[in-house]
């Protein structure tokens, strides 16, 4: 069986685009040696700047300060999540063509559910493996830029890393390798789709236990309580417990005997799990000789405990701003091991997010702001109430379906019904409801429309093959959830679209702010061009100037 499987399509048309359309090297500069693509999941463009007097000289800053920086880029689909996001970033196509329309989604011909990176023939190495668990790159229908480099020279490697397994496969592509951290043991692992065991740099990491070297650890501020007056106090109501309590200091592991799966979990949601992503990301460098040859090689590591903060807290939150000014302290670590390891000279950075995050709803309010919870399951009652009045008894919309609704085509059907009829009806059910702002039909979302807000937005996060026919856009500062606290992202709207695209390389790349309004989608044929291979086959950006 040929595990490596990327679309025919994909194939077919990566090879009619040839060789001669390569962007060329500056004149006399070889390629670098290593990329490595930083992702902080869940981080708004908004709070790099807010505290960017208070970072540390070489973290964040280096890309400020000696590096050039966009300041306007935005994803261009409207249905911002993680998968979605990690999905564009090194592919440069938006879910309307990579089919990862988000995290999870229901097949719209069984209703059963799909988990974005699930794999049923893959399982995890030395770990069990839940069912939709993330295991392979099958449902991306599209190439990265891993796939390219590889493509081209199958000796150059390409590893992915993150908290989550969709952090980690995405990127890889179908030609990288992903490693995951694995929250019932504090591990890494891969799966079977990548190699029948894990090679010994990855035992032996695993065999110290690092993780358990954070058990009892205090969480505490980095700064003096004045340093976090613009952020919202710890304690609020609506800050959910993350498993370690919602104040600072916070005591890893508290009232737990020893570490064990309750831990490991409630690591993420702290610094901790920042730090020991990086430490594996090390370990994965010096164990697969990453930059050490003549080829490029590609490194991305996706540090996920910013999203698991700002879920429970909100990105308002003093936990949130102090979460990030510890992940700048590890960043700036992490920069010194590679000057060291792979020289100053020989490598490039970039650094992005896959969505930013909206306030939480409960604090919005308290300043005076239109915000709240949209139910879903009381939306689906709402609906389907409404439906049977107008076209009889029945159970017409079947479930959500990443940002829509399936229905049950069959009883369409069965009743005689035009679907258009029965969507452009449950449209007008859902604009009755506090906290909607539109919705788009089957019709709208296939027709030529470019005036209406967010529809272009919308289209782009709409698969045909995959999506629902029906897509909700809420108003802002409105999310979908029945739980009173925390906060969460998805939207079209400039606080969820709003991401860093930082890049650094010594001699490679020129300093300052670009103003112009760019898109994620740019950062692969970016990147492809410092390489010095061609883009990924089906995306959708642009190589953007860095000098």
């Amino acid at each position: 069986m040929i595990k490596r499987r990327l679309l025919l399509s994909i194939a077919c048309f990566s090879l009619l685009l040839g060789c001669s359309n390569l962007p060329a090297l500056a004149a006399g500069q070889p390629p670098p040696k290593l990329v490595v693509l930083l992702v902080v999941d869940g981080l708004p463009m908004r709070q790099v700047l807010s505290y960017r007097e208070q970072l540390q000289p070489d973290g964040f800053r280096r890309f400020l300060d000696r590096g050039s920086w966009f300041s306007n880029a935005h994803y261009g689909h409207g249905h911002t999540v993680t998968a979605a996001g990690h999905a564009v970033m090194l592919s440069g196509a938006y879910p309307q063509r990579s089919g990862i329309i988000s995290n999870e989604w229901r097949d719209p011909q069984t209703g059963q559910a799909v988990y974005c990176t699930g794999d049923a023939d893959y399982q995890y190495i030395d770990h069990k493996t839940a069912p939709l668990a993330g295991t392979s790159p099958r449902n991306l229908r599209v190439e990265t830029l891993g796939d390219a480099l590889r493509s081209r020279d199958a000796a150059s490697k390409v590893l992915a890393i993150s908290g989550k397994d969709r952090g980690a496969i995405l990127p890889a592509g179908h030609k990288g390798t992903a490693y995951m951290y694995m929250s019932e043991s504090g591990q890494f692992a891969s799966s079977t789709y990548y190699m029948p065991a894990h090679p010994q740099w990855v035992n032996d990491f695993n065999q110290a236990k690092p993780a358990d070297a954070y058990f009892g650890k205090t969480w505490a501020p980095l700064l003096a309580e004045v340093a976090y007056a613009q952020s919202v106090p710890d304690g609020q109501p609506w800050q959910v417990n993350s498993g370690n309590g919602n104040r600072l200091p916070a005591v890893i592991g508290d009232k737990q005997d020893k570490p064990g799966p309750l831990f490991y979990a409630n690591l993420l949601a702290t610094p901790f799990s920042d730090e020991l992503t990086f430490a594996f990301a090390r370990a994965a460098v010096e164990g697969e000789g990453l930059g050490a040859g003549a080829r490029t090689d590609i490194l991305s590591v996706s540090l996920s405990g910013h999203d698991y903060v700002n879920h429970a807290f909100g990105p308002e939150s003093r936990l949130s701003h102090d979460h990030f000014l510890h992940l700048d302290v590890a960043l700036q670590s992490f920069f010194k091991y590679l000057d060291q390891r792979i020289g100053a000279g020989n490598y490039v950075a970039a650094l992005t997010a896959d969505h930013g995050f909206a306030d939480t709803p409960e604090w919005a309010r308290s300043q005076g702001l239109d915000a709240g919870r949209v139910n879903p399951a009381h939306l689906l009652g709402w609906v389907n109430d409404g439906l049977v009045k107008k076209f009889g008894a029945g159970r017409w919309v079947l479930n959500f379906s990443a940002a829509g609704l399936l229905f049950d085509q069959q009883l369409i059907t069965a009743r005689g019904a035009s679907p258009a009829d029965v969507y452009r009806e449950a449209k007008t059910l859902l604009l009755q409801l506090d906290g909607i702002a539109d919705v788009f039909t089957l019709e709208q979302l296939q027709g030529g429309d470019v005036s209406t807000a967010h529809l272009g937005a919308m289209r782009k996060s709409w698969h045909p093959e995959i999506a629902a026919p029906l897509q909700i856009v809420i108003k802002p500062g409105w999310l979908f959830g029945s739980r009173g606290g925390g906060s969460s992202h998805g939207t079209p709207y400039e606080y969820d679209t709003h991401v860093p695209l930082l890049f650094w390389g010594q001699g490679r790349v020129g300093q300052g702010e670009q103003r112009q309004r760019v898109e994620i989608a740019d950062l692969a044929p970016t990147l492809a061009q410092m390489i010095g291979i061609r883009a990924p086959a089906q995306s959708q950006g642009k190589a953007l100037p860095l000098n």
